[in-house]
Formats: structure tokens, C-alpha cells, sequence
């Protein structure tokens, strides 16, 4: 799974005419799904958005998180974010997974998120939604559950420097 997080001081969801989310201060996450995604990565999300550090403490550093904070999250789906632009001018969203795999991800991260004290708002799946939001900083991060790249090395946390000798 990933997510686009953007810091907020308000975002919300429309579908049609009717508001079906929204936030003040806090986090706007767009979340895509890939075919291999399963529970427990909706699970490891929600801890991330929940208490990764993106917000400033009193000295100007990104030291506080969400769950610091009691800040708002926006969960909004996002298929659009395993778009493949590698050939062509037309995307592919051959790695997205299907909405019957997908949407029951997205809801786990949700209730994920809830049940670590968040405060959770949601877009409508399978919906034409417009997204309103005002980034704060702008700060964007993009967070994925995939495979960690070893830490063990120079070369599994930077693989365009040289090892080292």
C-alpha cells in the first residue's frame, strides 16, 4: 500500500453536491493498493500515518506527529497512485488491484486508524469525488508498506553511492 500524505489545516470530499468528509489541521492521505496488499499492510499504514513526524514542534522541527497532536485524517482512495507512465502517453493501472480487493484495505486502514485514536474521515469508494484541501507548508510525503531496503549497508540505504572500501 501507499499513501500521499499532505499536511492540512482543512481538506474535504465531495461527491456531487453532498460533503462526505472532512478535516481541519491534519493529514489528507490518498491511499492506493496493489494486488499483493493484505490486512496487516493496512494495519503498518495506519501506524505510520498515525505517528510519523510531519508536524513542527515549538523550535520549527517536524518532531511531533498526528497522534502528538490529536490531528484529523482524511483517507481518500487513490488507484491513480500505481499508475505506470513508463511507455506511451496513456497510464496503466495494471498494478492498481481491482476495488473488490481494494476497498476492503482502505476501510481496514480506517478503522486501523480509529482504533489508534484518530480521529478518521473518509471519501466514498468507487465514487467521482472532488477533493478541497489547503496543503500546509506544502508538505507531501509519499509513505509506502512495501519491501524495506536493508539498512545493514551504505549501499541498501543509498544504492547510488559507492560501497565502501
Amino acid at each position: 500500500m501507499r499513501a500521499l500524505v499532505q499536511r492540512v489545516t482543512s481538506a474535504s470530499v465531495h461527491v456531487g453536491e453532498e460533503t462526505v468528509g472532512a478535516i481541519g489541521p491534519g493529514l489528507c492521505a490518498f491511499v492506493g493498493v496493489t494486488h499483493s496488499d493484505v490486512v496487516a499492510d493496512a494495519e503498518r499504514l495506519a501506524g505510520r500515518l498515525w505517528h510519523v513526524r510531519l508536524f513542527e514542534d515549538a523550535h520549527g522541527l517536524t518532531n511531533l506527529s498526528a497522534s502528538d497532536l490529536g490531528r484529523e485524517i482524511l483517507v481518500v482512495s487513490q488507484f491513480t497512485l500505481y499508475a505506470d507512465t513508463a511507455k506511451g502517453r496513456r497510464p496503466s493501472f495494471a498494478r492498481a488491484a481491482p476495488p473488490e480487493h481494494a476497498e476492503p484495505l482502505v476501510d481496514a486502514l480506517a478503522v486501523a486508524l480509529g482504533k489508534l485514536g484518530a480521529s478518521v474521515a473518509t471519501g466514498r469508494f468507487r465514487a467521482s469525488m472532488r477533493v478541497e484541501l489547503v496543503n500546509d507548508g506544502p508538505f507531501t510525503m509519499l509513505l509506502e508498506t512495501g519491501p524495506r531496503p536493508q539498512t545493514g549497508s551504505r549501499q541498501g540505504r543509498f544504492p547510488d553511492l559507492p560501497a565502501r572500501e
